[in-house]
């Protein structure tokens, strides 16, 4: 693309299919995955507007403002860099929700929407009037928005022990959310010791990434807090606690939903099956893969 800056009366440079062009070509340069959507939503991001709108007006010739192709620019080099799409637009999609992420928060998974659907089934099964649900390891709060907001008369709790996700948690909360969703910071091993028996459903995200695997897109391993990725030597830490203090918080009856690695359903059904639980199945996700495991008090 030609310098902006050098040379700010070029209009061809300006026009919108050029820029386009230009962008695609850079990212798939730079070894992003689908250069093309990626592209089309930064430029509809600067812009304002959607995918299909960059789609429609680049095909009409319209040509971008300086200030706007500046900007484009700018975002299509980060992007190139590999910064997360998300991190750039300060959004990520999420079932029905739009959440505002950044640096410090895990940004969450179009696959995570799996257990999401799982806890929300279980929460809506509930024979009593007031169904309450617990998420652990919030981060964004994807999931617990996504509970509070789908089944309004549930009441769900989040909890998050890092200072820097949960800012993000709140903020989501405050926007999305209504009253029926608590957030409590602190470490899931020690929060809750009053709660005994107090829940419905029982989910988590947890990370579960072994500690020596290295993450192989740039996005994950330099950008996403290893707080949120790295759970152990066989990345089941997290788990283990999850699976005991989930036994004494939910009541009789009540459900477990755990995300996990496509090769971890065993180990986690075995695992959940020598603590007590009852009924563990493993799920898989749109494209085949194990990606959740439920269980029953």
């Amino acid at each position: 693309m030609t310098d902006p800056a050098a040379s700010p009366d070029a209009a061809p440079a300006r026009r919108l299919d050029a820029v386009r062009e230009w962008a695609v070509g850079t990212l798939a340069a730079a070894g992003v995955p689908n250069p093309e959507v990626d592209a089309e939503l930064l430029v509809g991001h600067v812009l304002g507007i959607s995918r299909g709108q960059v789609q429609a007006r680049s095909i009409g010739g319209s040509e971008l403002g300086l200030e706007d192709y500046l900007a484009v620019a700018t975002a299509v080099e980060r992007r190139a860099a590999r910064e997360p799409l998300q991190h750039i637009t300060g959004r990520a999609p999420f079932r029905h929700l739009e959440l505002a992420v950044g640096p410090g928060v895990f940004v969450p998974r179009p696959e995570t929407e799996l257990a999401a659907q799982l806890a929300i089934d279980a929460l809506l099964e509930v024979p009593h009037p007031e169904p309450r649900a617990l998420d652990l390891g919030t981060g964004s709060g994807a999931i617990a928005i996504s509970l509070a907001t789908e089944v309004s008369h549930a009441s769900v709790v989040a909890v998050e022990a890092s200072p820097a996700a949960f800012i993000w948690a709140k903020q989501n909360a405050r926007e999305l959310a209504g009253e029926n969703l608590r957030l409590v910071f602190g470490d899931l091993a020690e929060v809750l010791p009053d709660a005994a028996e107090s829940f419905d459903v029982v989910v988590s995200n947890p990370p579960y990434i072994p500690q020596g695997a290295i993450p192989r897109d740039p996005e994950v391993r330099l950008h996403d807090p290893e707080m949120a990725l790295f759970g152990g030597a066989d990345g089941l830490d997290l788990v283990r606690i999850i699976s005991r203090r989930a036994l004494a918080w939910l009541r009789p009856g009540g459900g477990l939903v755990l995300e996990h690695a496509e090769q971890q359903g065993p180990a986690v059904r075995a695992l959940l099956e020598a603590d007590g639980w009852r009924m563990t199945m493993t799920h898989r996700d749109l494209l085949g893969r194990d990606r959740a495991t439920t269980a029953t008090r």
